[in-house]
């Protein structure tokens, strides 16, 4: 498995703006209602995706026949993972949040086994090794503080199994779409939804956004919802299951470096051992294999 230039180029942006952004969301959270938040960032994002599939001449139209498909797509991958997160965002330490989010490859092989009778390749389970140890390591020194907040650590690991989940149901669509299609409708729907809940919970805490809030909702209008889900979409449909979620494993790393940059939070060698564990996770499913590897690859299916 190789990444083409277009594909390496979308990787590349969507690690940073996602492990960016956990740091982002902490500071915004604190400023403005979480689920008013998220929504009012979906809301302002929503018309930068229209604008991208205008500008590539993508339709917009999906079939009927596809509907329900579609609103099953959108459930895991984006409104489960998007409620979870932002509600427990304020419970969390900021870097170390996306630690939790991104056991998503774990959960992913685990769900391609049980659904689909994924097989893994002993390079593809030693990089799953390597993730899952990873975050044990980025987790060290989180333990204490994760254990005194076990319902917002349990709605994170929630959230990662049901997007790992979604991840493969997308990767095994049978909507002959355009990924571009796909990302704008599923982000319109979990818009609605975010707008219905954030009004029904949050209504009575609404207030102009400050010079904080402010921007942090811009970041995510533009860099998450204009641009990161679609590239992840376009990632997790091109790329097998496996690549593409061990692909995005620097993005929890980034969050915690950019964490204790942005907001003072402390580094240890665990974080270090941990890059390089993530390091070795990425190669392990997207390093190239040799002719003879690749022809057991294919005949063990």
């Amino acid at each position: 498995m190789t990444l083409a230039p277009r594909q390496l180029a979308l990787l590349a942006g969507l690690t940073l703006a996602w492990g960016l952004n956990w740091p982002v969301m902490k500071l915004g959270v604190g400023h403005f209602p979480p689920l008013s938040f998220r929504a009012l960032s979906m809301l302002l994002g929503l018309p930068v995706l229209a604008l991208a599939l205008w500008w590539l001449a993508v339709p917009f139209r999906v079939p009927r026949a596809h509907w329900r498909e579609l609103a099953a797509l959108t459930l895991t991958n984006m409104v489960v993972w998007h409620l979870l997160v932002i509600l427990a965002m304020p419970h969390l330490s900021s870097g170390r949040a996306a630690i939790l989010g991104y056991t998503m490859p774990v959960f992913s092989a685990l769900w391609g086994r049980a659904r689909y009778g994924q097989r893994l390749h002993w390079r593809q389970a030693a990089g799953v090794a390597a993730a899952a140890l990873g975050v044990v390591l980025l987790l060290w020194h989180e333990l204490d503080r994760v254990a005194g907040a076990p319902f917002a650590a349990s709605m994170m690991l929630v959230a990662a199994a049901t997007w790992a989940l979604g991840t493969q149901q997308l990767r095994h669509t049978a909507i002959a779409l355009p990924t571009l299609t796909l990302s704008f409708w599923m982000t319109a729907a979990t818009t609605v939804v975010m707008v219905v809940v954030s009004a029904a919970f949050e209504s009575h805490r609404w207030q102009r956004p400050d010079a904080t809030a402010t921007w942090t909702i811009v970041y995510n209008a533009v860099l998450i919802f204009g641009f990161a889900h679609a590239a992840w979409f376009t990632l997790a449909r091109s790329l097998p299951p496996v690549a593409s979620t061990l692909s995005v494993m620097m993005i929890p790393v980034l969050g915690a470096a950019s964490g204790a940059v942005a907001l003072g939070e402390t580094l240890h060698w665990q974080d270090a051992a941990a890059a390089a564990l993530m390091v070795a996770a990425i190669a392990s499913v997207l390093w190239p294999q040799g002719e003879a590897q690749r022809r057991g690859s294919g005949s063990s299916g």
